[in-house]
């Protein structure tokens, strides 16, 4: 699941919640669009801290140079 997919479910999840008026017998739609975007923000939050740390770049380590490697050409 990439973050176009939690973004996804945050649009959707707003949609159903702030932009239909439809009724399912059963099923309350404005509930089930806020749980679309709490999910997705979650889920955001989640995959950027997981993609920072993956991120992280360690500086290299300058060599070493010793008396043995002046020497030598």
């Amino acid at each position: 699941m990439g973050l176009g997919l939690f973004i996804i479910m945050i649009a959707v999840g707003a949609i159903l919640t702030f932009a239909t008026d439809w009724e399912i017998q059963g099923v309350d739609l404005d509930l089930v669009g806020l749980i679309l975007m709490a999910v997705g923000l979650l889920g955001t939050a989640v995959y950027t801290s997981v993609l920072r740390r993956r991120r992280m770049v360690v500086p290299p380590v300058a060599p070493t140079v010793t008396d043995d490697d002046r020497g030598r050409l």
